[in-house]
């Protein structure tokens, strides 16, 4: 393995150790049990507890699902796992985070802040895997998509939308969401998040 690739696969547990004690912190602040979280958000009691505890990679969906019942963007739960934010975010220090169960890899180029509402994260979404959301984990935050290479599908709200190379969607969330790739080479896209 090549120098760089293993410091990337540092750097990737590292993250995803990060979220893992962040995760803990928020379920230990709510003083929410174990039981308590896994009724609330489908995901087994043990699951969440390998996940606590960094013995398992987390997937988007259930990232998601924990985001929506705490109320953070995924986006805000990887810069929290982060230091402080900075005002600049070199490329080598924007969090990277990959999907164990589709592939999907999404960087944080601009963290969230807490005296700012926005934030940008890129997805690289491979040809025919899909990610779904059941909820949005703030109601009434705002995206708006806009497709760098390839292409996607998108279900957003009940509607289909197909998006191609320089396209660009907008779209307050409100219910479930799903992405997938399509074409032979998959999705590259940034989405630009608002919070209300």
């Amino acid at each position: 393995m090549r120098l760089t690739a293993k410091l990337q696969a540092a750097a990737d547990h590292d993250i995803e150790r990060r979220i893992a004690h962040r995760l803990a912190r928020l379920r230990a602040e709510r003083g929410s049990s174990l039981d308590a979280l896994a009724e609330r958000t489908g995901i087994s009691r043990a699951t969440l507890s390998r996940l606590e505890r960094s013995e398992l990679s987390p997937t988007a969906a259930m990232l998601g699902k924990l985001c929506t019942v705490y109320g953070w963007t995924l986006s805000r739960l990887m810069a929290d796992a982060e230091t402080r934010p900075p005002n600049l975010v070199p490329a080598a220090k924007q969090p990277r985070w990959k999907d164990p169960e589709s592939g999907y890899r999404r960087r944080i180029v601009s963290p969230p802040a807490p005296e700012l509402r926005g934030e940008l994260v890129e997805v690289h979404m491979p040809a025919g895997a899909s990610v779904s959301f059941d909820a949005s984990p703030i109601a009434g935050l705002e995206h708006h998509l806009w497709m760098l290479d390839g292409s996607l599908t998108l279900e957003v709200d009940g509607s289909r939308v197909r998006l191609r190379e320089g396209d660009c969607l907008r779209y307050l969330l409100a219910g479930p969401t799903r992405f997938q790739g399509t074409g032979k080479r998959g999705a590259r896209y940034l989405v630009a998040i608002v919070q209300p």
